[in-house]
């Protein structure tokens, strides 16, 4: 069985992490299988928006407790170079990531929805750093980005006590960006990633970039980026179709161009 099914929609790219049985516990198929996925879908031109999913009743549980206790701490540094370089593909990628958020998203799997775009979760789900209950620290970037959104008082109490958290109280915490019912969520993230996709896809991108670019940067090298970013805008076919749909009072047609 594949432990990560790709599927195309459109202009829209679907990556399933497929281990139900393990509630889709990582393994180096699984994340190296991603991180390709993700480098070509950065290059390719017919893919505009990315959804990241798991199969069965859960996200992803994170690491794959199975294994844990028997491995070396050379093994431990390879997978986890191998998980890092999943996230940094799923940051680098200039294209909007969804991670659609159904069950449990623990672990490293919480924090690989974390390294997403946006999150839009089923009601029922929740979410939980368990990495203190078998002793460990965080991994997969979690100690980045969850500080970045909660600060770090919440996060540290997160992080300490391994509680699951509910979808609702992320969404009231600005970390995920929507909650729908279970049965509605596969409709809704769809619904949202076809629509990301026919939208300005080199704008997309770029925002992403700078915005992330900001969290460790001044406000001068933010502005000053944005500006040398925007001669780059008003060069491309888009920013000339969303002029000309504005003048015709009409909805513009990008070709990410």
């Amino acid at each position: 069985m594949e432990h990560l099914v790709k599927e195309i929609h459109g202009k829209v790219l679907v990556l399933t992490l497929n281990r139900p049985d393990s509630l889709n516990a990582f393994s180096p198929e699984m994340i190296g299988g991603l991180t390709k996925e993700m480098k070509e879908a950065s290059k390719n031109p017919d893919v505009r928006a990315i959804v990241l999913t798991g199969a069965g009743r859960a996200f992803s549980a994170g690491g794959d407790v199975k294994t844990m206790g028997s491995n070396k701490p050379t093994d431990v540094y390879q997978h986890l170079g191998r998980l890092n370089d999943c996230i940094l593909a799923i940051k680098a990628v200039e294209k909007p990531v969804i991670a659609a958020v159904q069950g449990f998203a623990a672990g490293a799997g919480f924090n690989l929805a974390l390294a997403c775009d946006l999150i839009i979760a089923a009601d029922d789900s929740k979410f939980a750093l368990s990495f203190s209950q078998v002793g460990l620290i965080s991994d997969g970037g979690g100690s980045y980005f969850l500080p970045r959104l909660v600060g770090p008082h919440l996060a540290k109490q997160f992080f300490f006590s391994a509680e699951p958290i509910p979808a609702e109280r992320l969404y009231q915490l600005g970390v995920v960006n929507k909650v729908v019912p279970l049965a509605e969520l596969n409709d809704e993230v769809m619904r949202h990633a076809e629509i990301l996709s026919m939208g300005p896809s080199q704008a997309y991108g770029q925002m992403k970039k700078i915005i992330d670019y900001s969290l460790t940067s001044t406000l001068e090298d933010v502005l000053e980026r944005e500006r040398m970013t925007q001669i780059m805008m008003v060069a491309t076919e888009d920013h000339q179709e969303g002029i000309q749909a504005f003048k015709e009072k009409r909805r513009p047609q990008f070709t990410g161009k």
